[in-house]
């Protein structure tokens, strides 16, 4: 029975393990993603977010912490002077794991552990876009409101800086305005006058 033992030894003793996983964070810190099985995923996870934790706090102490670790300093210098960048406004949960499928040759379960800054598919432009894109419904009833009470139609109308602003029809000046008119063709001699 393995009564709250949450530690998976991975087939292993202790030596052995903790080399294991100190190479495969060294790996995972310069290669920012690496393929591995499931469970020594798993066990990476609760070995690495530590010590990226430590990382934030860029001092010598923290730097020999997570050295006593990782025991490699092409790892510690990326570690604490890019990895720290990137991950210093998170509040954890720097990495993730992807699952698979299994392996062909031992029918293992293998998965992607990767940090989760460094991903440009599940990052932060992803976000921004769907941030942008409205809500689609099929009722009807977003036209009613788009278009108000009043039947005002919002308009984009860009100014002579180029910078455009959203107004209502009835702030337009009305098609027939002799001084809107006079005003457009102003502009368009103003334009044409340096060349």
């Amino acid at each position: 029975m393995r009564h709250g033992d949450k530690i998976n030894n991975l087939g292993r003793k202790k030596a052995h393990r903790d080399a294991l996983l100190s190479n495969l964070a060294s790996q995972l810190i310069a290669n920012k993603r690496i393929t591995t099985t499931l469970a020594k995923a798993k066990a990476l996870r609760t070995y690495v977010e530590p010590l990226i934790t430590k990382a934030k706090e860029n001092t010598t102490h923290q730097r020999r912490i997570v050295f006593s670790y990782l025991q490699d300093k092409e790892s510690i210098k990326e570690l604490f002077d890019v990895v720290r960048l990137k991950v210093e406004g998170r509040p954890g949960g720097y990495t993730r794991i992807i699952k698979l499928g299994a392996r062909v040759g031992d029918n293992a379960e293998v998965a992607l552990i990767e940090l989760v800054d460094y991903n440009d598919v599940y990052g932060k432009g992803i976000a921004a876009a769907t941030d942008t894109a409205t809500k689609r419904t099929r009722r009807a009833g977003g036209r009613r409101r788009a278009t108000g009470a009043e039947g005002n139609t919002e308009v984009a109308a860009t100014n002579v800086e180029g910078n455009t602003e959203v107004v209502t029809a009835t702030d337009l000046p009305a098609p027939t305005d002799p001084a809107a008119d006079q005003a457009v063709i102003n502009n368009n001699t103003e334009e044409q006058a340096p060349e």
